[in-house]
């Protein structure tokens, strides 16, 4: 619990679980600037609060859609710079959002080759059954 604001905070291991990432990775996303200075309990050990939780999966989401990390750091730029950004921030996630429909495009015609594929080696098997 954070003292001065009664804020439960968590250890890095307690966030990075809630976020699904490794606490390496998420100690990465530190250093790379994507996620705002942690604050720190009085043994100087990193305590991150629900705010920062929900930016982590904000973020692991849009690394796990595929935006690049060139991007994201885009991104956290411009929500520093506060409310005059909007605009740009959500043009860059409409590109991303056309990008994650691509994809999905892309996976949905994949899959439905698996299947094809599937059904084939099913009927195969089947003949060589009887």
């Amino acid at each position: 619990m954070d003292i001065r604001t009664r804020e439960r905070t968590f250890a890095v291991s307690e966030a990075a679980d809630r976020v699904g990432l490794s606490t390496y990775t998420l100690r990465w996303y530190e250093q790379e600037g994507l996620v705002a200075p942690v604050g720190r309990d009085s043994a100087g050990r990193r305590r991150y609060t629900q705010h920062d939780v929900n930016w982590l999966l904000l973020l692991t989401r849009l690394r796990r859609t595929g935006m690049p990390i060139r991007d994201m750091r885009r991104y956290v730029e411009l929500a520093r710079q506060g409310e005059s950004t909007l605009g740009a921030r959500r043009a860059l996630f409409e590109e991303h959002r056309e990008r994650v429909l691509r994809q999905m495009a892309e996976l949905t015609e994949d899959l439905e080759a698996l299947d094809f594929k599937i059904d084939l080696y099913r009927q195969a098997e089947l003949g060589h059954a009887s």
